[in-house]
């Protein structure tokens, strides 16, 4: 049964104080033309594109100052504004150079802007591998079973000291650096890991970076 395709302001969803148009569309500008064609090869392929034809294009004049976009996959502009916070959740650690993950980070981020991160305790990486260099930018690795099927998954570990100047160096301040405790009932169901009389565990290190 065909279900009627509802818009974002027919369920009370409004973007800014103006009032829509007769479509509530594009189109509901005198003048303007708007084309788009839809690719999908039946498997994996989805794609199309969208022309926005101004009236002041004719006979005579075939271009008009202009501006580039890119969107990622889910069309959202990142990139093209800026945004108040950006999050980097555990990560970070599976990469070997953090310069340009970081940079880019930065670029979006308004000045003030906060990066919320989150990686390895490096501590971990002493525990786990004692013959490892604490010191030093090292790979390693580790194993495990998710749904049954064994998996090894690739790190890099980083002295505290390191991270600090990647954020540094990448143009950030670090505000808050925490190591905060597991959830409450975590003792209860991991009692082999919450051994410690405080209920915290060495695993993963949160950082919150201001956009210098």
């Amino acid at each position: 049964m065909d279900q009627l395709r509802c818009r974002a302001r027919d369920l009370g969803v409004v973007v800014g104080p103006l009032p829509s148009g007769r479509q509530n569309a594009i189109t509901d500008v005198p003048g303007i033309l708007v084309g788009h064609t839809t690719i999908h090869d039946g498997a994996d392929l989805h794609t199309g594109v969208t022309a926005v034809v101004p009236s002041q294009l004719g006979p005579g004049r075939w271009t008009l100052p202009a501006a580039v976009y890119a969107g990622n996959g889910h069309g959202k502009l990142v990139g093209s504004t800026q945004v108040d916070d950006a999050i980097a959740c555990l990560v970070l650690h599976y990469l070997e150079d953090w310069t340009a993950p970081l940079a880019e980070l930065r670029r979006v981020l308004v000045p003030g802007g906060r990066l919320i991160v989150a990686v390895n305790h490096p501590f971990v990486y002493h525990l786990i591998r004692p013959e490892g260099d604490y010191f030093a930018t090292e790979q390693w690795t580790d194993e495990y079973t998710f749904n049954g099927q064994p998996a090894v998954l690739t790190y890099w570990h980083r002295p505290l000291h390191a991270i600090a100047n990647e954020f540094t160096a990448a143009g950030f301040r670090v505000a808050v650096v925490s190591e905060p405790p597991p959830a409450p009932g975590a003792r209860e169901a991991f009692p082999d890991l919450v051994t410690s009389p405080s209920g915290y565990i060495l695993c993963f290190l949160f950082f919150v970076l201001e956009a210098a």
